[in-house]
């Protein structure tokens, strides 16, 4: 009887033990399954808008500020630099080379004397011209004093003569008529030789004159023995040497041979082959900035001059710009890139170029408001650069615009912007939030 009543109670314990063992699981089933409701009902909570838009579902777009910068449109030119001015040196008359003071690479000043030739029988034209002019000057002293002579001699006759016309006109009959035809004769005869006298100084006077002019003309022939600078500047090519036969350098005289060339190198020339479409934005004074690959450096010049002619064969104009080389580091021959900058807008409105979508009047560009709203605008655009597009009707400053691909966008979705920076290689100060 008494193992019947152990055996029940041990089960009656056995029971209740995996009763409450139940009950325990039971309940923390229940708290675990309140626990992850509550998570979730936060998350769904936390993961809607206030309009109760889900966050998850708005799409992230790249945006960036309308601003004002500065935009230019520029080309890239190639040209390969000349002197400023360059001349061969000739001889304008015949002789051998006395001597050459200079060579390859010398710097000469303007006047400066750089070689001298040897003509013996113009030193004999120089003599000859000089005792022409003397022998012209003594007759022109002489007809001077045969003048003084002949003017005395015709006032003495004309005097007589006008006194014995006066004593019988007075008095007619006193004077015997031939006497007063012979006074009238002499005053005649000395008024032919004073006229004579006076024809001849001026004839006196010219071969002077002509004297003079020819000693002038060989003087100045001899001066072409002096070959001097013309202008400061650099020795390029010696092509003679002393004791060379220089020809004279006339132009039906091809075969001459010049004694040396002369460059001017302080200031260098750079011609340009500026395209058609680009020929209305060239103006002079215009500055660029010039790369010397060669050198790996840059320097500064000045538009000065184009032809203002379009050449047929390449539809480009020449257009040269001035270098200044003072210190004669850059020589003719280097090639050069050169930057030419054809428009410039000094505060134009500005964005991305892939903030614009289209071309011409279909251009439009993508605006999200301060509710991240997105609305469609219709835009006037004017220069571009690699980076930056001018705005010129359409936007406002300030105003913020979808970049980057716009497949999927239209008015009046809703967005996230994330603004991005840009950088005008061009010279903007780039866009950014």
């Amino acid at each position: 009887m008494r193992r019947v009543h152990d055996s029940v109670v041990e089960n009656f314990n056995s029971q209740n033990v995996s009763r409450r063992c139940f009950r325990s699981l039971f309940f923390s089933f229940l708290l675990a399954s309140l626990l992850i409701s509550c998570s979730r009902a936060g998350e769904t909570s936390g993961n809607r808008s206030a309009g109760g838009t889900a966050l998850d579902t708005i799409p992230v777009v790249p945006v960036a500020k309308v601003t004002r910068t500065e935009l230019s449109n520029e080309i890239s030119l190639t040209g390969e630099f000349q002197p400023y001015q360059e001349v061969d040196l000739m001889a304008k008359v015949s002789g051998y080379v006395k001597s050459i003071r200079v060579d390859i690479g010398d710097q000469v000043r303007e006047g400066e004397l750089l070689a001298s030739l040897e003509i013996p029988e113009m030193e004999d034209d120089l003599t000859r011209a000089a005792a022409s002019v003397q022998a012209a000057s003594a007759d022109v002293t002489e007809a001077r004093d045969e003048l003084r002579r002949a003017t005395a001699s015709h006032e003495m006759a004309h005097l007589s003569y006008t006194r014995i016309q006066n004593v019988n006109n007075q008095e007619p009959g006193l004077v015997p008529l031939q006497d007063v035809d012979v006074f009238h004769f002499r005053d005649l005869e000395s008024e032919a030789q004073l006229s004579m006298a006076q024809s001849h100084l001026q004839s006196a006077e010219q071969h002077s004159q002509i004297a003079v002019s020819e000693q002038a003309r060989v003087q100045t022939l001899y001066k072409y023995t002096k070959i001097e600078a013309p202008f400061a500047g650099i020795i390029t090519k010696r092509y003679a040497n002393t004791g060379s036969m220089i020809q004279a350098g006339t132009a039906s005289q091809t075969q001459a041979m010049p004694v040396v060339r002369l460059s001017q190198n302080n200031i260098l020339r750079l011609m340009l082959p500026v395209p058609e479409s680009d020929v209305p934005m060239i103006h002079d004074g215009e500055t660029v900035q010039i790369n010397v690959p060669s050198l790996g450096s840059t320097f500064s010049g000045r538009v000065t001059r184009f032809s203002k002619t379009v050449q047929t064969s390449t539809r480009t104009m020449d257009t040269e710009v001035d270098v200044p080389n003072p210190t004669f580091v850059l020589v003719p021959g280097l090639y050069a890139e050169v930057v030419l900058r054809t428009k410039q807008h000094l505060k134009a409105l500005s964005v991305p170029v892939d903030a614009v979508e289209g071309t011409g009047d279909a251009a439009r560009a993508y605006v999200v408001d301060s509710q991240g709203v997105v609305h469609v605008s219709q835009v006037k655009v004017g220069i571009e650069t690699p980076q930056l597009i001018e705005i010129l009707n359409g936007l406002r400053e300030g105003d913020t615009v979808i970049v980057g691909r716009h497949s999927g966008l239209q008015g009046g979705l809703k967005v996230q912007p994330k603004y991005v920076s840009v950088k005008d290689d061009s010279g903007g100060k780039g866009h950014g939030g």
